[in-house]
C-alpha cells in the first residue's frame, strides 16, 4: 500500500509544526544518556518532587481520604489521619453528589470555585465572582483552552514574551494562528517597553495579522522577574488602546524569594486603575498547584478566572468544557490549599 491516513506524511500540518522546546532535542538526548546509566538532573521544566521536594502532607492527607471516603467510616481512621485533615475532607465530600468519581460542574465543583473566588478576592483586595472561574488540570489546559477561542486562523496574532515559556509558541502553531513576539528589556530586570509592543504590533500588520490578545508571564518563566506595577498598567493601557485581551500568566505568583519587588496581579491592577478601563479591557488570569509550594505537578490541578468576558463567552466555553474537559477529581487538589 501506499501513504497511509496516519502516516507523518499525511499529519495535520499544524501538529507537524509544534515544537516544545523543554521536551525537545536536548531532553531527548538527555534521556538516551540516563538509558545508558548515567545520572541525569532534569532542569528543563519545573518539577520540584522529581528533585526531591516533599509533598505537603496535610493536602495528600485530605485528597487520600476524598479518594478513598470508605476510610471515614473506619473507627480507627483517627490513629491515622489527624482531625483537621477528616473534617476537610468531609467538608469536601459534602459539595460533591457521589464522590471524586462522579463528573461536576463543567467548571468544576461550586464550592470549590467559591473558595478559589475567596483566595483571589483575599490576594486582590476586590471580590471574585464564583461563576467566572473554570477549574482545570494543570494550567496549561486553560491557556489552550483560551487561545482555542481566541484563533480564528493565521491571520490572527497572539504577542507572546520573548524569553517565553514554550507552551504559548506551541500552542499558537496547533491551533494555526500567528505568533507576534515582543522583547523583554534585560537591562531593565526583564521588564518591557511599551514602545516595543506598539512596533510588534505595526510589524504583524502590515503582514496582514490581526493582533487578538496579549500573553503576560508574570513572574516571569524563564526570567523569573516580577512586573512593576507602573508597567502593568502600561500594559492594561495598552490592551484598552488596542482592543487587546490580556492573558496572564500567574502560575508563579507564591515563588517570589525577594523583596524588592513583590508580585501583583494583573486583576488587581485592573481594578486600581477605575472605569472605563476596569471595565472595558478582557482578561484571563490563570494558576496552579504545579507551582507554588505546593509543586504538585502531576496531580494535575489549576484555575482560569475571567475579567470583563461577555456572558456569551462563558456560556460557550462551558458548552467546550462540557465535552473536553470534565470536571472532577483532577482539578481537586488545589482548593485543599486556598
Amino acid at each position: 500500500m501506499g501513504i497511509k491516513a496516519l502516516d507523518y506524511e499525511t499529519l495535520n500540518e499544524n501538529v507537524k509544526k509544534v515544537q516544545y522546546a523543554v521536551r525537545g532535542e536536548l531532553y531527548l538526548r538527555a534521556s538516551e544518556l540516563q538509558k545508558e546509566g548515567k545520572k541525569i538532573i532534569f532542569t528543563n521544566v519545573g518539577n520540584p518532587h522529581a528533585l526531591g521536594q516533599k509533598p505537603l502532607t496535610f493536602p495528600r492527607q485530605v485528597v487520600a481520604l476524598c479518594q478513598a471516603p470508605f476510610l471515614l467510616d473506619d473507627p480507627n481512621v483517627g490513629l491515622i489521619f489527624p482531625a483537621d485533615a477528616i473534617a476537610r475532607a468531609k467538608h469536601y465530600l459534602s459539595m460533591t453528589s457521589g464522590g471524586l468519581g462522579a463528573y461536576s460542574d463543567s467548571r468544576g465543583l461550586p464550592g470549590i470555585r467559591k473558595e478559589v473566588a475567596e483566595f483571589i478576592g483575599r490576594r486582590d483586595g476586590f471580590p471574585s465572582d464564583p461563576e467566572l472561574i473554570f477549574l482545570t488540570d494543570g494550567a496549561s489546559k486553560g491557556v489552550m483552552q483560551m487561545l482555542n477561542c481566541i484563533i480564528r486562523g493565521q491571520g490572527d496574532g497572539v504577542l507572546v514574551p520573548v524569553p517565553q515559556y514554550p507552551l504559548y509558541s506551541a500552542t499558537i502553531s496547533l491551533y494555526g494562528g500567528s505568533l507576534v513576539p515582543y522583547y523583554l528589556e534585560e537591562t531593565a530586570n526583564w521588564g518591557l517597553d511599551v514602545n516595543n509592543l506598539r512596533e510588534s504590533v505595526a510589524q504583524a500588520r502590515f503582514k496582514g495579522i490581526t493582533v487578538r490578545a496579549m500573553v503576560i508571564i508574570n513572574p516571569g518563566n524563564p526570567t523569573s522577574q516580577c512586573l512593576s506595577e507602573a508597567n502593568l498598567r502600561e500594559i492594561l493601557n495598552f490592551c484598552y488602546q488596542e482592543n487587546l485581551v490580556l492573558l496572564g500568566d500567574e502560575v508563579y505568583q507564591q515563588n517570589i524569594y525577594q523583596d524588592e519587588r513583590p508580585f501583583i496581579s494583573a486583576r488587581k491592577v485592573l481594578m486600581d486603575m477605575g472605569s472605563p478601563i476596569s471595565k472595558e479591557v478582557q482578561l484571563v488570569s490563570f494558576h496552579t498547584v504545579s507551582k507554588g509550594y505546593w509543586g504538585e505537578c502531576g496531580q494535575r490541578g489549576g484555575y482560569f478566572e475571567m475579567t470583563n468576558i461577555p456572558p456569551q463567552v462563558c456560556v460557550v466555553l462551558i458548552c467546550l468544557m462540557s465535552f473536553m474537559f470534565f470536571s472532577g477529581s483532577q482539578e481537586f487538589l488545589p482548593n485543599v490549599n486556598t
